[in-house]
């Protein structure tokens, strides 16, 4: 029995898909031949229109231009202008120029003034000389009637197609032009009374491309041109006929049916839009083709039905329907997505968030395969899961999808086999939308990740901690301040990993971060050392905590930014060395020589004691500079340097004064005969021969010696006054020092060369 039903069904279902085959088949064909006849019916309406508007046209301009003809017939002859105005104007306009929708005609002069107006008894005031009608005639380059480009008329403003012809004086020679003008609303008014459709209508071009008129747009595209245009080329080519093509001037597609206007450079086109003409059919087209797609699939569906109910017929019972009514009640109001799919996965059941999702009743969804509620892109990725679910084993992943109303969803979905004796019937599918959790960690993740990364890129150290102290994040320039990883340091007091030292007694100083804590305020700006963990490297740092609260004001832990301004502080104290002291010989400069001579007068002067102000030059320093170069002569003034600091007291000032010459402040002394034991171990100390460049080389010492108070009670009169005794040691022969006397004596030799004695 199951096997008659079975054989029935197939060959219902294989009767009703050929019937409704032959039903598609044949409801096609009437719609093609219908669509034919009225594509047909348009080419033969807009011909014969365009061939009826082409002889208007014709009628119209041959009319006008046998009126222009006569007014120049009547202007070339001589007695005409002999009459009187009024009688010549009635003569020379006659009621021949009224036609419908021709402006006045003007009668211009071989100048391009107005001369006669058909409008006016006395000339409006005007010249024309410009237009491309009077240049055309006037060059002699044109004969016969003239159609010139569409303008605005300067004697009455409207937009006009002038008409022109040419007359000339009784010798020949060319005396003026007659011009008329055809209203371009004459065009409008004519092409009027048609009626095409959407998108459609009637346009006049001239020879050269230059549009004319085009009905019913108005006159916003007069004077623009679609020379070179496909559709141009062919209205020039062919003359007349018929083809489908986009317009030049809006890209519509157009059913155009073109003629010439008789044998003026005019073409004259009636442009009906496909889908104007197409319209009616369209409609007919969609009412059959949905009466015969419901005639098809009811055709099918019922084959279906039967099918189906033959199938079900003896399996249904009251018990299941009030069973699978409850299972399905509960279904539908879980917050998830939750379907039954076969071996074949094909629905067996769907609750009614499919409809939410994918905007498909569940009733729809019963029999379709999966890959046609997903789509072919997502089955292909889905497949793996179900391949391994339909072979017994679950599935749990996560996947993204785009709900019928566009908005994204983020699902984790699960595959649980129905397995029975050990073979899978079909699959329990259940997607559950997860996108605001998902939103909410993706959120946090980057905004982590933006913290993270900024953190990683500063240049200042950053040590976090919790509400205990307690380290919770180092980004790597705190590693590489204080030695220690960040995951190492995790869980470690900030008092242990973060240490603050004072910079001139390295005592602890209390830790910003606790006293951030303890405050709940930012703390300002400390100095302090930190010592590296393992290499003991010091860095003086610059540090500032602030504390972090929750929302209720509550800490939660806080914060501490460390620059290294290690590099900043030796520079300042570089730069303050150099301020005092010579950059080559690192001997105090002339600034500190003032200030310690300062002290030391002061210091004089209290004790009664004396104190020496020594200028000393090197001899023949110029030639070392010229024989060996000025980096021997540096070499010279170092070494020298270090031999004066060797021969003096701690407590004494050597100072490089400038060049090859050099300043020792004595202080503390009893007399001259201190500072002449001084001098003797100055002028020894150049006894030695200086190597320079490999080569031994001697040099000879000048000297010039003032006391305090005996030769002055300033730094500056001892500086002037041993400066004059050192240069009268120099004029003297050299190798010598020489107390200066006062302003009236010369200065006295105290000690001759090396081995010479003093003679106080």
């Amino acid at each position: 029995m199951p096997s008659l039903r079975q054989f029935f069904s197939h060959r219902l279902i294989w009767l009703a898909l050929l019937v409704s085959l032959g039903i598609g088949a044949l409801f096609a064909r009437s719609v093609w031949t219908i669509r034919s006849d009225e594509w047909n019916y348009a080419i033969q309406t807009n011909t014969n229109l365009a061939q009826t508007l082409e002889r208007s046209l014709v009628w119209a301009l041959d009319s006008y231009d046998k009126s222009l003809l006569g007014v120049a017939r009547e202007v070339s002859r001589p007695e005409v202008w002999a009459l009187p105005q009024d009688l010549r104007s009635r003569v020379v306009f006659d009621n021949s120029l009224r036609m419908l929708g021709a402006g006045d005609v003007l009668v211009l002069d071989a100048k391009g003034d107005l001369i006669l107006d058909s409008g006016s008894a006395v000339p409006r005031k005007a010249n024309l000389a410009d237009r491309d009608y009077f240049k055309a005639f006037q060059t002699g380059a044109h004969e016969g009637l003239f159609i010139g480009k569409p303008v605005p008329s300067r004697v009455t403003g409207l937009n006009v197609l002038p008409l022109s012809r040419a007359y000339h004086h009784p010798d020949g020679s060319f005396a003026g032009v007659v011009v008329g003008a055809l209203r371009l609303s004459f065009l409008n008014e004519l092409f009027g009374s048609l009626d095409l459709g959407a998108n459609s209508g009637v346009n006049l071009f001239g020879g050269d491309g230059v549009v004319i008129s085009r009905f019913p747009y108005g006159d916003a595209d007069v004077g623009k041109t679609i020379a070179g245009s496909s559709s141009f080329l062919r209205f020039q080519r062919e003359v007349n006929g018929t083809f489908v093509g986009p317009a030049a001037l809006d890209g519509v597609q157009h059913l155009y049916a073109f003629r010439k206007v008789g044998d003026y450079p005019l073409i004259l086109n009636v442009a009906q839009a496909a889908d104007t003409i197409l319209s009616k059919w369209y409609r007919s087209a969609l009412v059959l083709g949905g009466f015969a797609l419901l005639l098809m699939i009811a055709c099918v569906g019922l084959a279906l039905l039967f099918v189906r109910e033959l199938a079900l017929r003896q399996k249904v019972s009251a018990q299941l329907r009030e069973a699978e009514h409850d299972v399905r009640t509960i279904l539908n109001n879980l917050p998830s997505m939750v379907g039954y799919w076969d071996a074949q996965l094909r629905n067996r059941f769907a609750n009614k968030a499919h409809f939410e999702w994918f905007g498909i009743p569940p009733e729809r969804l019963r029999g379709v395969h999966f890959s046609e509620l997903v789509g072919a892109e997502r089955f292909a990725a889905n497949e793996p899961f179900l391949r391994r679910a339909l072979q017994g084993e679950p599935q749990l992943f996560e996947s993204t999808l785009r709900d019928v109303h566009g908005t994204p969803r983020h699902i984790i979905i699960s595959y649980v086999p129905d397995t029975e004796g050990g073979s899978v019937r079909g699959i329990f599918v259940q997607a559950t939308d997860i996108s605001e959790r998902k939103r909410m960690e993706e959120e946090l993740f980057d905004e982590k990740e933006r913290v993270r990364l900024t953190l990683q890129s500063i240049g200042d150290a950053v040590v976090c901690s919790d509400a205990q102290g307690r380290v919770t994040y180092l980004n790597p320039v705190a590693e590489q301040l204080t030695g220690w990883q960040a995951f190492d340091a995790a869980g470690h007091g900030v008092d242990e990993v973060l240490s603050l030292r004072s910079a001139d007694q390295d005592a602890l100083q209390p830790s910003p971060l606790r006293l951030a804590i303890d405050r709940v305020t930012a703390v300002e700006a400390v100095r302090g050392i930190v010592v590296h963990r393992s290499t003991g490297q010091r860095f003086q740092v610059e540090a500032t905590a602030s504390p972090i609260t929750d929302r209720h004001g509550a800490v939660t832990g806080a914060v501490a930014v460390l620059r290294d301004v290690t590099e900043a502080v030796v520079m300042a104290e570089r730069m303050a060395h150099l301020a005092q002291y010579d950059a080559l010989t690192d001997l105090p400069n002339r600034v500190l020589l003032q200030d310690r001579a300062q002290l030391a007068i002061v210091q004089a002067r209290r004790d009664g004691r004396s104190l020496a102000v020594i200028y000393l030059d090197l001899d023949g320093f110029k030639g070392v500079n010229d024989r060996l170069g000025h980096d021997a002569g540096d070499v010279l003034l170092v070494q020298f340097a270090q031999r004066l600091q060797t021969a003096v007291r701690a407590s004494d000032t050597v100072c490089r004064q400038g060049g090859d010459e050099f300043v020792v402040l004595l202080p503390g002394l009893d007399g001259a005969e201190p500072a002449c034991v001084v001098a003797r171990k100055i002028l020894r100390a150049c006894d030695e021969p200086f190597v320079l460049a490999g080569n031994p080389v001697r040099m000879g010492l000048s000297g010039g010696i003032a006391l305090y108070p005996q030769h002055g009670d300033t730094f500056d009169a001892l500086s002037r006054h041993a400066d004059s005794a050192m240069y009268a040691a120099k004029r003297d022969g050299r190798m010598r020092f020489m107390l200066y006397q006062g302003p009236d004596a010369a200065p006295e030799v105290v000690l001759r060369d090396a081995a010479g004695s003093s003679a106080p």
